[in-house]
């Protein structure tokens, strides 16, 4: 049986593994490679415990062009990433292309739309997905099919995550997602949320309507700073669950394609890795037993 399809928050691992890991750690041409380092590692760490049938490793815009243009504030606060990512950036592709994973981008939107409409095509095809991400944000797409791996602030394992686990969290199933944060806000994407409404009470609005729409239709019969809130704001909340919710993509699902070890300690290799490039031969070693074990006909 084939294993699930892993997708990437490429941008997210950079950023991650960039502020993880000192940027001492370089490159013989003198250049840091600590975000490549550490998202290899992070990516490695997953395939070794889930075994996936391919990777997808997602790229996108910083703030999609739809989202600034309805809300300016989006992603506005974000300072400008630091050279010595951005360096580590340009390489980024060639290097994960190496290791055999499929590296995809879009011109116009972010990185979670392709993460939202890869995961959600392998599901619609039958298969799982995992999405490998610290943005929860990417609650919005738990299902029986696809499962979060959330990235913690520790070195440990990424924390598997379905609709059950999401619902602990929130308090609500994973569909509402958007509505949630258009009511709670999101201080990473710079979206404010409806003023005086914090977590507890936009989980409990939504479990009480079924939805920010039908919340905004029933706010005359909400206390009254919930009904000040959801009146006055109602156009803004709207628009907040629009930037919120993830857009799909045409995409279809990628072949089955196993990691390319020895290509990948080829390029660990030529930035200085030579850890990584190690455990890269060291799966590859245990990969060649795996087939060489098999019965004729397997």
């Amino acid at each position: 049986m084939a294993g699930p399809l892993l997708l990437a928050d490429t941008p997210g691992l950079l950023y991650r593994a960039f502020f993880a890991l000192p940027d001492s750690i370089k490159s013989p041409a003198g250049l840091p490679v600590n975000a490549l380092l550490g998202s290899a590692n992070q990516l490695l760490q997953v395939i070794e415990r889930h075994d996936p049938r391919a990777v997808v490793l997602c790229f996108g815009e910083e703030s999609a062009l739809y989202r600034t243009d309805a809300f300016p504030a989006y992603h506005a606060h974000r300072p400008p990433m630091p050279e010595a990512l951005a360096a580590q950036w340009r390489l980024a592709p060639a290097f994960f292309e190496a290791f055999g994973w499929l590296v995809v981008t879009h011109p116009e939107l972010e990185a979670d739309d392709l993460l939202h409409s890869y995961s959600r095509r392998e599901a619609d095809a039958g298969g799982q997905a995992l999405i490998l991400t610290a943005d929860r944000d990417m609650f919005q797409c738990a299902s029986e099919r696809v499962r979060l791996l959330l990235q913690g602030g520790g070195k440990g394992e990424p924390l598997e995550m379905g609709p059950e686990e999401v619902c602990e969290r929130y308090g609500i199933e994973p569909a509402l997602v958007p509505d949630f944060i258009a009511l709670r806000g999101d201080p990473s994407d710079g979206i404010p949320g409806a003023k005086g409404i914090g977590e507890k009470t936009a989980a409990d609005l939504l479990r009480r309507h079924g939805s920010l729409e039908a919340a905004l239709v029933g706010a005359v019969r909400e206390k009254p700073a919930v009904r000040r809130a959801l009146i006055d704001q109602a156009k803004q909340l709207r628009m907040f669950r629009d930037l919120a919710l993830l857009r799909d993509v045409d995409v279809e699902p990628p072949p089955d394609s196993p990691t390319d070890w020895g290509g990948g300690a080829t390029a660990a290799r030529a930035l200085g890795m030579q850890r990584l490039a190690a455990r890269a031969d060291n799966f590859r070693r245990k990969s060649d037993e795996a087939l060489t074990v098999l019965p004729p006909g397997d």
